[in-house]
């Protein structure tokens, strides 16, 4: 499928689906991302992306929210199910719009029927006397926009800059690296991990580079092994008044650090599946971390995960949850104690529990 194509059926929804709309709009769009507002009556709209991977059909767009609500989240993961075809994109949206009027209670808006309509021909009638030397041009450029791993080396900088404005130079440096290592993994048949996830991963990582949190140094972000599906995450600074903050700040004059160091691990099914979050360093106490570095949070289980969430936001929960749980560092501790096999085992007995049992909410109170 061509580049023109995939603009003509943008082009499609935007001419439906405007800024003005009374149930949708899409408000921001290109061929690698859309922004839309679902208007259902209530106070704020509901705010919903979709990202354009650049195997598309062969790879779905990826549809997310910023809602955790569970039932969105059903509704977004139904849209997966839908077969690939020349409009999957307008399919997509016929199903997400359909689904979001049930969920709202509201009828369904008849715009949505256009979306049925047939695309023009990709070549209008003034097009076939088209040399074959501009032919090759425009094919020669929808294979550059098409191929994922395409390095897009002779962009202008001024529109490369909107794309990762806001992202600090040794960030670019490392998001470059990056796209130069799928595109030789690419070239060499042995690419790792999925599209989707891949591509999530990828606004993840540009969102927490972007984001105000992450620039103020409340945590920080490593690469392992220069790998989206593995990250290394410290947590820099918790709650002044909290113990555990005390603890951190006598650790930092006897070891001369002064974080809590976790891994995330990313299966090729993200955003759908959670990532496997352990603490690695320091040995901690209460905060609802469990043997091998495991942590106990419904969050984090098939269960509670959303895949609208954030990596920054449940990099922040995480943060919170150690201050509310009464973590505190346990000095002198044998550090072999944690462990991936541990926290992978505890970690499966947790969720063997808690399915039976069922998640236990403490009170405010208790934190």
């Amino acid at each position: 499928m061509s580049l023109a194509s995939l603009k003509q059926e943008l082009k499609l929804l935007e001419s439906i689906f405007d800024k003005s709309h009374e149930r949708f709009r899409i408000v921001s769009g290109g061929v690698d991302e859309l922004a839309c507002h679902f208007l259902s009556g209530a106070s704020a709209p509901l705010v919903v992306h979709c990202t354009i991977t650049e195997g598309y059909p062969s790879s779905a767009p990826i549809w997310f929210a910023e809602s955790d609500d569970p039932h969105l989240a059903a509704v977004l993961e139904k849209i997966g199910s839908i077969n690939s075809s020349r409009t999957l994109l307008l399919q997509q949206l016929k199903r997400l719009l359909t689904d979001l009027c049930k969920l709202c209670g509201l009828p369904q808006h008849p715009d949505i029927e256009m979306l049925d309509q047939p695309l023009p021909s990709e070549q209008s009638t003034t097009d076939e006397n088209m040399s074959s030397d501009e032919e090759d041009e425009d094919m020669a450029e929808d294979n550059d926009d098409m191929d994922h791993y395409e390095m897009k080396e002779d962009e202008p900088p001024e529109e490369k800059k909107t794309d990762e404005d806001g992202i600090e130079k040794e960030n670019l440096e490392v998001l470059e690296k990056i796209r130069q290592n799928q595109r030789r993994d690419y070239l060499n048949g042995t690419v790792s991990g999925s599209v989707q996830a891949t591509d999530r991963l990828m606004k993840e990582l540009r969102d927490i580079y972007r984001s105000a949190s992450f620039k103020a140094g409340n945590y920080a972000v490593d690469l392992v092994n220069d790998s989206l599906y593995e990250w290394n995450v410290k947590i820099l600074k918790v709650d002044p008044d909290s113990a555990l903050h005390s603890d951190l700040q006598v650790m930092k004059e006897k070891e001369g650090k002064c974080h809590i160091s976790m891994n995330f691990s990313f299966k090729d099914n993200f955003p759908f599946d959670p990532p496997f979050v352990r603490v690695v360093s320091p040995i901690l106490t209460g905060g609802y971390v469990l043997g091998g570095g495991a942590i106990c949070m419904e969050l984090l289980t098939k269960q509670g995960w959303s895949s609208a969430y954030s990596i920054e936001s449940v990099i922040m929960q995480i943060s919170a949850t150690l201050v509310k749980g009464k973590a505190r560092i346990q000095f002198g501790a044998n550090t072999n104690q944690y462990s991936l096999a541990r926290a992978q085992q505890s970690f499966k007995s947790l969720v063997q529990i808690h399915e039976k049992n069922g998640w236990f909410t403490p009170p405010k109170e208790d934190g």
